[in-house]
């Protein structure tokens, strides 16, 4: 793939590792690394079977840059406002419809589009001092963006989303673990996600791709549904190599080394 312009990576084995790296002024996003961001997760390497997103310098993303889209935003026209508000939406669209798991490794502030983005992402692992806002009301604008009102309230719960969406205030790492929304927490939370990367990527990661699926689908439909759905792609995966090869080494009594296939 070509080198991003607009963010860092870098591929450790099967994982690869996406670094917000604007350190000077906490990691923000501009219309150029959104853009960049929604494409890179609408064809990321296949050869990566997990992706770890952090920041640079002790934070994670500090949003929407004031002066570089904020500014600009109260100057357009309607159908361009509309144009970037689908822009920043189907990052997320891009991030949850990836195959790969996307794993948030937060550290420091983690705001906006920022807070966004690890929403989006399958799994969060957080800093002590990570401080997670979503902080769209403290701009004049609803909570509702890029899916925060679908998702935010899947992970935390309803009451505890619409106090966060509707003040505009930080969840603290305490919170954010005690909510759901952090995995865990540690010093160094970026060592935790690639531990976790590495352990995923060695897995059946056809079948991971699936499970991220369904967890995505299974939202909006019934749970007669949901099991219906459920039967049809096991049973695909179970036609797999790796499914033969877990039973082998089961027989073997050995552990079983799966490939994707």
């Amino acid at each position: 793939m070509k080198a991003p312009k607009h963010f860092q990576w870098r591929v450790e084995g099967k994982v690869g590792v996406i670094t917000l790296n604007r350190p000077e002024k906490k990691n923000p996003l501009t219309f150029e690394s959104y853009a960049e961001l929604r494409d890179f997760f609408r064809a990321p390497p296949k050869e990566v079977k997990v992706i770890v997103v952090t920041g640079a310098g002790g934070n994670f993303c500090s949003g929407g840059d004031v002066h570089e889209i904020i500014g600009p935003l109260t100057k357009m026209a309607p159908p361009q406002l509309l144009e970037f508000t689908r822009m920043t939406g189907d990052l997320v669209k891009a991030m949850r419809h990836c195959p790969q798991p996307v794993i948030a490794a937060v550290e420091g502030v983690c705001a906006g589009a920022g807070a966004i983005v690890a929403m989006a992402s399958d799994l969060r692992y957080g800093a002590p001092g990570a401080k997670t806002a979503f902080l769209f009301v403290r701009v004049g604008l609803a909570g509702c963006d890029m899916g925060a009102c679908a998702i935010l309230p899947r992970i935390i719960g309803q009451g505890r989303a619409a106090e966060i969406l509707y003040t505009g205030r930080a969840m603290s790492a305490e919170e954010g673990l005690a909510w759901g929304f952090f995995n865990r927490l540690g010093d160094k939370p970026l060592d935790l996600a690639m531990e976790m990367a590495k352990e995923l990527a060695n897995g059946p990661t056809a079948a991971h791709a699936v499970t991220k699926k369904m967890l995505h689908e299974e939202w909006n439909v019934g749970v007669d549904q949901a099991i219906d759905m459920e039967a049809v792609a096991q049973a695909a995966l179970m036609q797999n190599k790796d499914f033969r090869r877990a039973y082998e080494a089961f027989a073997a009594k050995q552990k079983p080394v799966f490939e994707g296939d």
